[in-house]
């Protein structure tokens, strides 16, 4: 008896978990449209169960599963010919993104082990052939100097093209797909450390999210008050520095002597890329308390020579390692500075978020206790200096990689600013002593001096105001 070769597919299809037979390539109808394909809770994609030993190629020749591998052998074969039904170069690129969504939409309904198996067939399945990168590195060192060597360059650029690249391109292209992509790296990016397989997957698409996420293809929004509520709420879910407390602590931020602009692309459906909150002064601010009292009188616009930007947030774990944030303050400096023309000082009020963790093992138990109560030290005190000498320390001279050592001086340092000024009980809260004893800084951005600034810390050296460098020990 003759079986047909797409029954035998589809049956094969329903041994993976919720995936519909009529979702595989071969079907003839496209599975039911679902909502977007969102990734399930973090709780679930956070799941520490450490991946099978095999490899994606042995555990496909195998009979049985092994361990704690979430995919037979058979699931995963049938979960492999899904995936290169997605990138075969007979489909159209209408097919191949119908193919890719419905994929999609089993990924949303997988648990994460599941997905985890899906990721590694990606990275590993689908990655350059090695005898045609061989060969084509080989011509091209062996022409090197000659006629030739152009046409060899371009030989070797398509050899290390990998089909991986294709396969995402089409998961990019129905409606919902970038969100998809982003969303899925947002939950890879944790599990690297411990699984290196997945490390060609997660540079795939940061390569592709470099492009993508192109500041030419950014628009800056200015958010308000009036903004949409689908908006507004959004701002409150990614606020990253001082949380929103109260609806009223929102519309301080948004309204009179404020401004919040944002980065937003047009595949994501309104939801910002990342966000910069800024408060209108007439002098350099040292303390965030009275930025953040709703009840604090307007400052008067009028008088407006500084913008404080006291919150910046990034929305988007998935893009992490695309950088957008030198773009979006530069727009952000352009744009206020047409509206106030006043504005001479554009500069930060930010945490010091990695200080306490660093001196705790810089001094002994004795010195830390000294400083557990940092209000209460007057401003002429021995601790107080030690502690300002520490702080101005770490900031100043502390590198990594020849990177400084605190994410938020990485941050705005790596976007051409400079150490301008430390502030005592700059952040009087539990969560500012928590993690600086309560110390705040200034970093300076002048527009003119940028590529100076960002010239300095290439070479190794923090750009700083004498303000800082007075307070060595």
């Amino acid at each position: 008896m003759v079986i047909p070769a797409d029954w035998i597919s589809r049956g094969a299809a329903l041994w993976r978990p919720g995936f519909e037979a009529k979702a595989t390539a071969g079907a003839s109808r496209e599975a039911k449209p679902q909502a977007a394909a969102v990734p399930a809770p973090a709780a679930q994609a956070a799941s520490t169960h450490a991946p099978g030993a095999r490899t994606t190629r042995e555990r496909l020749k195998a009979t049985w599963r092994k361990g704690e591998e979430a995919l037979s052998p058979r699931v995963l074969r049938r979960t492999l010919a899904d995936l290169q039904a997605i990138v075969d170069p007979r489909a159209s690129e209408v097919e191949g993104g119908r193919r890719a969504r419905a994929f999609a939409q089993w990924y949303a309904g997988a648990s994460a082990e599941e997905r985890r198996d899906a990721w590694l067939l990606a990275s590993e399945q689908f990655g350059p052939d090695p005898k045609k990168v061989q060969a084509a590195r080989e011509h091209h060192q062996a022409v090197q100097g000659t006629a030739e060597e152009s046409a060899a360059e371009i030989r070797l650029r398509r050899a290390l093209v990998s089909p991986r690249t294709r396969l995402l391109q089409r998961f990019a292209a129905f409606p919902g797909g970038m969100r998809f992509l982003v969303d899925l790296r947002g939950e890879l990016l944790p599990h690297l450390r411990s699984d290196k397989r997945l490390l060609p997957l997660d540079a795939e698409l940061e390569t592709l999210f470099t492009t993508w996420f192109d500041v030419g293809f950014l628009e800056l929004r200015r958010l308000s008050w009036d903004s949409p509520a689908s908006l507004i709420e959004k701002l409150i879910k990614y606020e990253a520095v001082h949380d929103i407390r109260s609806w009223a602590d929102l519309k301080n931020r948004l309204d009179s002597d404020r401004r919040c602009y944002g980065f937003f692309h047009p595949r994501l459906d309104g939801d910002p890329l990342i966000f910069v909150e800024i408060a209108l002064t007439d002098s350099l601010s040292d303390c965030i308390t009275p930025l953040l009292d709703e009840t604090a009188a307007a400052s008067d616009l009028a008088k407006a020579t500084t913008a404080i930007f006291y919150s910046i947030s990034n929305c988007q774990p998935g893009l992490k390692g695309v950088s957008f944030g030198d773009s979006l303050i530069k727009r952000v400096v352009e744009t206020l500075k047409t509206e106030f023309p006043r504005l001479k000082t554009f500069a930060t009020l930010s945490p010091i978020p990695g200080f306490r963790a660093w001196v705790s093992k810089q001094v002994p138990p004795e010195t830390l206790a000294r400083w557990e109560h940092p209000l209460e030290l007057g401003p002429k005190s021995p601790e107080r200096e030690e502690l300002l000498a520490w702080a101005a320390q770490y900031l100043g001279k502390e590198l990594k990689d020849g990177k400084p050592l605190d994410p938020v001086a990485r941050f705005h340092l790596g976007n051409g600013a400079r150490v301008e000024r430390l502030n005592w009980a700059g952040d009087p809260s539990p969560k500012g002593l928590k993690q600086s004893f309560g110390l705040m800084v200034n970093y300076l951005y002048d527009p003119k001096k940028l590529d100076k600034y960002r010239t300095q810390l290439a070479q190794g050296e923090i750009p700083m105001a004498s303000a800082i460098s007075d307070l060595y020990r």
